[in-house]
């Protein structure tokens, strides 16, 4: 079963980048859907960008596309999120999240977890 630990949380000001990381341990990505998703304070978690398995299919989010960017460097067995021209409404704690089997669009059903890493952005 994957861990997931997430690492890169932080404040920056609107206009400016963070490059969030999440490792993985005790099984490698390549069987599983990857994803990340963030919680706003008093919102629901959503859903921002998917990994197919395979790494060639990606989804994004209309409010973070153009803007995130993710990618797996599989010899390192960790997921990036590359946020660029950051906004403060992309405050929020940050997750990554995997999971095996089934339709990788299906958000709700991602189970393995990661503890979430905060991106405080201040304008």
């Amino acid at each position: 079963q994957v861990q997931l630990v997430e690492s890169g949380g932080g404040s920056v000001q609107a206009g400016g980048s963070l490059r969030l990381s999440c490792a993985a341990s005790g099984d490698t990505y390549s069987s599983y859907c990857m994803a990340w998703f963030r919680q706003a304070p008093g919102k629901e978690r959503e859903g921002l960008t998917l990994l197919h398995p395979d790494g060639g299919a990606t989804h994004y989010h209309d409010s973070v596309k153009g803007r995130f960017t993710i990618s797996l460097d599989n010899a390192k067995n960790t997921l990036y999120l590359q946020m660029n021209s950051l906004k403060p409404e992309d405050t929020a704690m940050y997750f990554c999240a995997a999971r095996d089997g089934g339709s990788c669009y299906r958000w709700s059903q991602y189970n393995h977890w990661g503890k979430g890493t905060l991106v405080t952005i201040s304008s």
